[in-house]
């Protein structure tokens, strides 16, 4: 018996809420997730994990169990990190997460450039808009968007503010007329986003007939580009669009306030090379 592995697959299939996204996750089938919980099981001489055709919980002693397995494992994953600290070259797999559009286009951007200038290593990018905890979740580093909570274990390092931008495509803007006040968006075609935060949303004066609503940037961008509207969107997602002319500005002065966006890692008087390497490459290509 593999104990410290089963143990990995154990704790792996109490946090997937079952076996089988457990063996999706881990590469195994849900029959060797199976044998390897029912050998802890056995070993210890308790249940686990109540199983029925349709859930599973975890057992008093499970919970107890799974908190001790944690600890284990990040011990020895911290141990495993010795090795790697004793090479100058970034190797290994480093796992980052970022909102989905500042994801998809800045953050992915410096990831390509990371990963040309560091071959050795092995990227996993997951975007998405909500919350993940950074450490619980094994990220090596963050990209948030929006005020900070102070923390004593993770560093904060400033990148360009989030930006949003106003606009519409020419031909929108010849058929419609070009908006010069907030007032006048009453008239227009304003397509919204269904996530926006509180605050970024269209002015009460410019909630005109929405043709679209929806809650991905690129399908409304990709509306404001056949001419169906004004869309309000990250100026990141519209960038190439405004420079190319296929998108133009309108009200400026109206668009919300710039949101901080920070790049976040845990504290580590010596960090590995793949982690610091990363953090140099975003603050080149993203940095204040």
């Amino acid at each position: 018996m593999d104990k410290l592995r089963s143990m990995e697959v154990f704790a792996a299939a109490a946090e997937a809420g079952s076996f089988s996204a457990c063996a999706d996750a881990l590469g195994l089938s849900a029959v060797m997730v199976g044998k390897h919980v029912g050998q802890l099981e056995r070993h210890l001489g308790v249940r686990l994990l109540q199983r029925s055709t349709r859930r599973q919980s975890l057992t008093e002693a499970g919970r107890l169990f799974l908190d001790e397995c944690r600890q284990i494992l990040e011990r020895v994953r911290n141990a495993e990190t010795v090795a790697e600290r004793l090479h100058s070259q970034p190797r290994g797999r480093l796992r980052i997460t970022a909102p989905v559009t500042l994801g998809e286009t800045a953050v992915a951007e410096a990831v390509s450039v990371y990963l040309l200038r560091y071959p050795e290593v092995t990227v996993e990018l997951v975007l998405d808009d909500a919350f993940t905890d950074l450490i619980a979740d094994g990220f090596d580093a963050a990209v948030r968007i929006g005020a900070l909570a102070s923390s004593d274990h993770l560093v904060a390092r400033p990148l360009r503010p989030y930006r949003m931008a106003i606009c519409a495509a020419p031909a929108y803007l010849a058929r419609a007329g070009h908006p010069r006040t907030l007032a006048d968006l009453a008239g227009h075609r304003c397509l919204n986003h269904l996530l926006w935060p509180q605050g970024m949303g269209w002015p009460a004066s410019g909630d005109g007939p929405a043709p679209l609503a929806a809650n991905n940037g690129q399908a409304l961008r990709r509306a404001a580009l056949a001419g169906c509207g004004i869309v309000m969107q990250p100026e990141v997602l519209l960038a190439a669009d405004l420079a190319a002319g296929l998108l133009v500005p309108v009200l400026e002065d109206a668009t919300p306030p710039p949101r901080p966006v920070h790049l976040l890692y845990a504290r580590d008087p010596r960090p590995l090379p793949k982690q610091a390497r990363f953090v140099d490459i975003m603050l080149e290509r993203m940095g204040t």
